[in-house]
C-alpha cells in the first residue's frame, strides 16, 4: 500500500499506509511481551505496567515515582496528596464557619441597641395650628395608656412587640416620605417608611400621633400630627396636614418637602385611642382635618373585621373639603357595619346631595339611633367640639363616655382658694392617699372642661411668660432648686417655663399624660385629667399642663 500510493502520487494513501505499519508493529511487540512473559513467569499486569511505562517514559521503580504498591492499587504519592487536599478543604470549611459565627455576634449587637432619642435644642419653638397637636420635648415620659375591660378584639402589636410607645418612652429617629397624596386643595397625606426598608421601627394604636421636628428659619420647630394610617399597616405610616396661612410647620410639609426627604420623628404619642375593646361600638364626630384620627380608627377596625357599629359623622364647609371621601364611601360600600354620614356648612349649589348645617343635635339624632349607650370620639376645632359635647349630654350620652381631642391647649377654671393655714403648715404637708393626707394636700376633683383657646395660639408660652401680678403666689420646684412666680390663671407647667425648669409635655391639654409631675405641697385644680389615671392622681400627682391654683406650690421638678 506504501508503494501503491508512492507510485501514484498519493500522500492520503501513504499516510494510511503507514499507520497501518505502526500499528502491526505494536501489535507484534504486543504479542510478543506477552510470549516472553510466560516464558519467564512474570506476572501479565506487572509487565503490562512495565511496558506503558517504557512507552509514557515514566522512570522505573526506585528512580522516581512507585506505581501499584499502596492502598487501594494508588501510589503513596496519590494518597498523600488526597489526604492533603481533604484536609485543606475542612480547614477552608472551619474558617468561614468562624468567620460567619463572628459576622452574625456583630448584627446582634448591632441590632440590639436603641437609637438614641435626639435632645431639644435651647431655641426649639412649639406652636399649634388648627389640624396640629402642640409639639413634645424629646424624650418624653411614657404615655399613660388607659386601663380598658377587655373584650374579644386585640389591639395591634408587632409578635413580641410591645403596642404603642416603647416601655422606655417614645422611639426617636428618621423616617424617609416615600409618596404624597393630595386629598383637597389644602390636605396632603404624607406616607412615612423606614429609610432602610422594612417594617417601622414601633408600633402604636389608633389614635395616637407623631411629633415632627424640622428646621425653619433660625429655629427648630416641632409639631404633632394624628396618624391617619392603620396600625396593621407595618411598613409605612401616613400623616395628613392641612395647610395654613400662617402655619410654619404645615406650609414648610406642603410647600418645600418632596418625596424622598428624611424627617425626625418622635412616635407614638396621645391616648385618645380605640382598638375595639374599649366598647361595643364606636361614633366618631369629626370636623375638617380633625377626621385623621378618626380615619386611623376606622381603617384600623375594617382591616380587622370589627363586628359592631362604626359610625363616622363628619362636618366640612364644602364637598371639595371632604377629606377620604371616595375611600369611605368605598368602605361604606364593603362593610356593612360602617355608617358614614357628611353635612357641609357652606353648599351654594346642588352639587351636594347629602346633608347641610353644622353638626346639630338632631342631626346626630337622626344618623346615630341608640346614641346615648355609645362611646363617642370626638375630634375638632374648639367651639365645635363644646357646641357637640354639650348636644350629646343632651341627647343622653354620660360625660364619661366622650373623648375629646383638642386643637389647642384647653383653658382651666382658676382653683379656689385654699382652706386658711399656716404657711409653714402647708410648706410641710405632703401629698398622700386621699384617705390619709389632710384636707390641704389633697388633689380636688377635676372641674367641667372649659372651652379651649383660638387654634392658633401658641402651645410654648415660655416667651410670653406673664409678669407677676396682683393675687399671684409662687411654686417651688424642688428638684431644679428654682423658685416661680404664678399667677391665678397661669399652669405650672407655663411657670416651669419661664424660669428655665425642664417638665416633659407633648399635647398640653391634659390628655397625653407626658407632663405629670408629683406635687410635694399645695392645692391644684386641673380642667382636664384625661391624661392622669386614678391611682397616679391619688399619690399627689399631677399635670403640669392643668394644674393651677391660688395658693404657694411645691412641685418635684
Amino acid at each position: 500500500r506504501v508503494h501503491r500510493g508512492l507510485m501514484t502520487n498519493d500522500p492520503a494513501a501513504v499516510r494510511v499506509a503507514t499507520a497501518g505499519i505502526r500499528e502491526g508493529l505494536l501489535l507484534l511487540e504486543s504479542g510478543t511481551a506477552a510470549l516472553r512473559s510466560i516464558e519467564a513467569g512474570t506476572p501479565p499486569r506487572q509487565y503490562a505496567l512495565s511496558w506503558f511505562r517504557d512507552q509514557l517514559a515514566v522512570p522505573a521503580d526506585g528512580d522516581g515515582m512507585v506505581m501499584g504498591d499502596g492502598t487501594w492499587g494508588l501510589s503513596w504519592y496519590h494518597l498523600t496528596s488526597m489526604v492533603f487536599l481533604v484536609v485543606a478543604l475542612l480547614a477552608a470549611l472551619l474558617i468561614q464557619h468562624s468567620r460567619m459565627r463572628r459576622v452574625n455576634a456583630l448584627v446582634e449587637q448591632l441590632t440590639a441597641g436603641a437609637k438614641p432619642a435626639t435632645p431639644a435644642k435651647p431655641d426649639e419653638k412649639s406652636a399649634t395650628e388648627p389640624g396640629e397637636k402642640p409639639a413634645a420635648k424629646a424624650a418624653p415620659a411614657e404615655p399613660v395608656v388607659p386601663q380598658v375591660k377587655p373584650t374579644p378584639m386585640a389591639a395591634p402589636a408587632k409578635p413580641g412587640a410591645p403596642a404603642g410607645a416603647a416601655k422606655n418612652g417614645p422611639w426617636s429617629g428618621t423616617l424617609r416620605i416615600a409618596a404624597i397624596f393630595v386629598e383637597t386643595p389644602d390636605v396632603k397625606t404624607f406616607r412615612l417608611v423606614d429609610p432602610e426598608g422594612g417594617e417601622l421601627p414601633f408600633t402604636f394604636l389608633p389614635g395616637q400621633y407623631l411629633t415632627f421636628s424640622a428646621r425653619i428659619g433660625d429655629a427648630t420647630v416641632r409639631r404633632s400630627y394624628t396618624i391617619a394610617s392603620s396600625p396593621t399597616q407595618r411598613d409605612h405610616v401616613e400623616i395628613t396636614v392641612k395647610r395654613e396661612a400662617l402655619g410654619a410647620d404645615s406650609r414648610y410639609l406642603h410647600d418645600q418637602v418632596m418625596v424622598g426627604d428624611p424627617l425626625q420623628i418622635s412616635a407614638p404619642m396621645g391616648v385618645f385611642t380605640f382598638t375595639g375593646k374599649e366598647a361595643d361600638s364606636i361614633v366618631l364626630i369629626a370636623a375638617g382635618v380633625g377626621i385623621t384620627p378618626m380615619m386611623c380608627v376606622i381603617r384600623y377596625l375594617t382591616d380587622r373585621a370589627f363586628p359592631c357599629d362604626i359610625y363616622l359623622l363628619y362636618g366640612a364647609r364644602k364637598p371639595v373639603d371632604f377629606i377620604f371621601r371616595e375611600e369611605l364611601a368605598y368602605l361604606e360600600n364593603r362593610h356593612a357595619n360602617l355608617h358614614v354620614a357628611a353635612t357641609m356648612s357652606e353648599v351654594e349649589d346642588d352639587a351636594w346631595a347629602g346633608a347641610r348645617g353644622l353638626i346639630t343635635k338632631s342631626f346626630i339624632e337622626a344618623k346615630v339611633p341608640e346614641i346615648a349607650r355609645r362611646r363617642v370620639h370626638l375630634c375638632g376645632p374648639p367651639p365645635m367640639m363644646d357646641a357637640v359635647k354639650a348636644e350629646l349630654l343632651e341627647l343622653g350620652v354620660a360625660g364619661a363616655k366622650i373623648k375629646t381631642e383638642a386643637f389647642g391647649p384647653a383653658l382651666g377654671r382658676v382653683p379656689p382658694e385654699p382652706p386658711a393655714a399656716k404657711p409653714a403648715d402647708a410648706a410641710s404637708a405632703p401629698v398622700a392617699a386621699p384617705t390619709a393626707a389632710p384636707a390641704s394636700a389633697a388633689v380636688p376633683a377635676p372641674v367641667a372642661e372649659a372651652s379651649a383657646p383660638d387654634a392658633a395660639a401658641p402651645a410654648s408660652w415660655a416667651a410670653d411668660a406673664k409678669a407677676p401680678e396682683a393675687g399671684s403666689t409662687q411654686v417651688e420646684f424642688t428638684t431644679s432648686g428654682k423658685t416661680a412666680p404664678l399667677a391665678p390663671d397661669q399652669s405650672v407647667l407655663e411657670a416651669a417655663e419661664a424660669v428655665g425648669v425642664s417638665i416633659d409635655f407633648s399635647c398640653r391639654v391634659g390628655t397625653c399624660g407626658v407632663c405629670v409631675v408629683p406635687l410635694t405641697s399645695g392645692t391644684v385644680t386641673m380642667a382636664v385629667e384625661e391624661g392622669l389615671p386614678a391611682e397616679q392622681k391619688a399619690k399627689g400627682i399631677i399635670l403640669a399642663c392643668q394644674a393651677k391654683s391660688t395658693g404657694p406650690l411645691v412641685v418635684a421638678a
